[in-house]
C-alpha cells in the first residue's frame, strides 16, 4: 500500500499530513479475481450426461456345486471321496465342467505330496473350463 503525504501550508509547525492509500493495486487484484471467477463459473456447473446402470434386486440363485480335490502324498487323486487316477484326471474334470460349468473345484495337496502331482492339478482343471478354481 502506497501512502502519499502532503502538507497545506509551507511552515513545518503548522503543517497538517493528509494521507491517502492508493487503491489501485487493489483495484487490480480485484478485477483480475472476478475475471477468474467468471471464466471459472460456467466449468464448475458443467454437466454430464450419464446413463448409469439401474440396480435390480438379486435374484435368490442356488450357490454353485463345490467339488474337493485332493493330491496325496503318492501322487494320486482323490474327487469328493473317490479315487481318480492320473491318466484319467482330465476326463472326469472335463464331465464334471460340462455338467455344470459353475462348478467351484477347490484342489488341496497334502503337505508331503509332490508339487509336480498339485500342478498337474491345477493346470487340468484350467483346461477342463472350470472358471471357478480355489487353491487351499
Amino acid at each position: 500500500m502506497a501512502v502519499s503525504a502532503y502538507f497545506d501550508s509551507p511552515s513545518r509547525n503548522d503543517a497538517r499530513a493528509v494521507a491517502e492509500i492508493n487503491i489501485t493495486p487493489l483495484v487490480d487484484v480485484m478485477l483480475v479475481l472476478l475475471v477468474i471467477f467468471m471464466v471459472a463459473a460456467p466449468v464448475m456447473t458443467g454437466t454430464l450426461n450419464l446413463n448409469l446402470p439401474v440396480a435390480t434386486p438379486p435374484t435368490a440363485e442356488a450357490p454353485p456345486p463345490r467339488v474337493q480335490l485332493s493330491v496325496q502324498v503318492d501322487g494320486s487323486y482323490v474327487l469328493d471321496g473317490q479315487a481318480v487316477a492320473a491318466v484319467s484326471l482330465q476326463d472326469v474334470l472335463d464331465t464334471l465342467a460340462g455338467r455344470a460349468p459353475r462348478t467351484v473345484l477347490e484342489i488341496a495337496a497334502n503337505a508331503d505330496a509332490d508339487y509336480q502331482g498339485f500342478a498337474t492339478a491345477v493346470s487340468a482343471a484350467k483346461d477342463s473350463g472350470l472358471k471357478n478354481i480355489a487353491l487351499q
